[in-house]
């Protein structure tokens, strides 16, 4: 990969509203496309993860979702109740949402129409991974390998958060920049579930760079109403035919370990990569074993598709 390689942040219509996107990567590299989760920036695809990928021969496009970030912020949708997940858990009565996965789904369709991407390799992180999901589901031909990290099928009978990660994502949203800042670094403790003193370094200088990109707190709110009200993919994923790839970590306190072992069991000939000591979130300390995995599976596949 040459430095010119790199093209910066550039914002597209596609799907009936703007996403931002960046490229890292040769034009005529296997087009890679990075889905963030809930509530996360593009630039949680660290960039150095980013340029590592590029390196192994990929185009690698990460973006920013729907209503994060400076993609298009929407509008609608009241902050979700803990009555409402409630009645979701034991009376299985629907969450609305504004918008659902398979909207998100198209979004990052309308992304490789955009580009002239026909058909490209789908990383997706958490809920990013059920967008790929959704993708995959709803359009085969587009995909040519997908990589589930750190996510689940929507089951309901995968074991929920743990009781701390639950109560991080149902908290209030902070009120000053300052507020944000030291929230920020609560909340990856929690999530990388481990002492992790390289990152939490890095933690303040990441929280400025959100903030910078601006914050959507109504917006995280309606993509977990998207992702609650679009219920479990656990039967229709037993079509999914595209190569596919599981990874999760084995201390994930947010989407449980299950999730990923139920992803796996439910995408016939799906092969799981369980990395020891991984919360939810991807620490320094595990790329190797990350890049090397995603590498060897989309070259894989690319490679029987030859």
């Amino acid at each position: 990969m040459n430095a010119s390689a790199h093209q910066p942040p550039q914002i597209v219509s596609a799907n009936g509203i703007d996403i931002c996107y960046e490229i890292f990567g040769n034009d005529n590299a296997e087009p890679l496309l990075l889905i963030m989760g809930l509530g996360a920036q593009m630039i949680h695809w660290d960039d150095a993860f980013c340029e590592q990928l590029a390196l192994r021969g990929f185009r690698v496009i990460r973006f920013d979702n729907r209503d994060i970030g400076k993609s298009s912020h929407l509008t609608g949708g009241k902050r979700l109740t803990p009555l409402e997940l409630l009645k979701l858990r034991f009376l299985r009565m629907p969450v609305a949402a504004t918008y659902k996965l398979i909207d998100m789904a198209k979004d990052t369709i309308g992304l490789m129409d955009v580009l002239g991407i026909k058909s490209a390799h789908l990383v997706g992180a958490s809920m990013g991974g059920m967008i790929a999901q959704e993708v995959a589901l709803s359009f085969p031909e587009r995909v040519r390998s997908l990589t589930s990290i750190m996510s689940t099928t929507g089951n309901p009978r995968v074991p929920p958060p743990t009781r701390e990660a639950a109560a991080m994502l149902m908290a209030p949203p902070p009120r000053s920049k300052e507020e944000f800042i030291v929230r920020y670094g609560q909340t990856w403790k929690i999530l990388r579930a481990g002492s992790f003193p390289e990152e939490e370094a890095l933690d303040p200088g990441r929280a400025e760079r959100v903030f910078a990109r601006g914050l959507n707190p109504a917006g995280v709110g309606r993509q977990l109403r998207a992702v609650l009200a679009s219920g479990s993919r656990k039967e229709r994923l037993q079509d999914v035919k595209t190569p596919t790839l599981v990874i999760h970590g084995t201390v994930d306190p947010l989407v449980h370990p299950d999730g990923g072992k139920d992803t796996a069991a439910s995408i016939p000939g799906a092969r799981m990569l369980m990395i020891e000591g991984m919360g939810h979130a991807l620490p320094m300390r595990f790329w190797p074993q990350l890049i090397d995995a995603i590498d060897s599976h989309a070259h894989g596949a690319a490679a029987k598709a030859a």
